[in-house]
């Protein structure tokens, strides 16, 4: 494992999402399948910082995370869906460090 925080995971594979979708199952997502990356930072008001799960725009799924709102950084993941799975990872520098090694571009 190149990366675990308990919720994210980073292995030779690909990325682990814990605690994602229906019935907080993981979602597994091969490095191939990440178009991009972009960091945000989260905020009150505009950008998902007291999102503990789910999504409030139908556009960003955030997995379930109660130390979200302690969190200053989200990492968005185009996939090519409608959808785009937001993480929040605790050493999100680690993750994007990782993800860089495996080819993702990372804005």
């Amino acid at each position: 494992m190149e990366y675990d925080d308990g919720l994210i995971a980073c292995s030779e594979a690909g990325l682990v999402i814990r605690r994602y979708g229906a019935f907080l199952r993981p979602k597994r997502i091969p490095y191939a399948e990440i178009r991009r990356v972009t960091q945000v930072a989260l905020s009150s008001l505009r950008f998902g910082r007291w999102r503990i799960w789910g999504s409030t725009d139908l556009r960003h799924w955030f997995n379930f995370d109660w130390h979200r709102p302690k969190k200053h950084v989200g990492l968005v993941l185009d996939l090519g869906k409608p959808v785009e799975p937001v993480i929040t990872p605790d050493d999100p520098e680690r993750v994007v460090a990782v993800l860089r090694e495996h080819g993702v571009t990372v804005d």
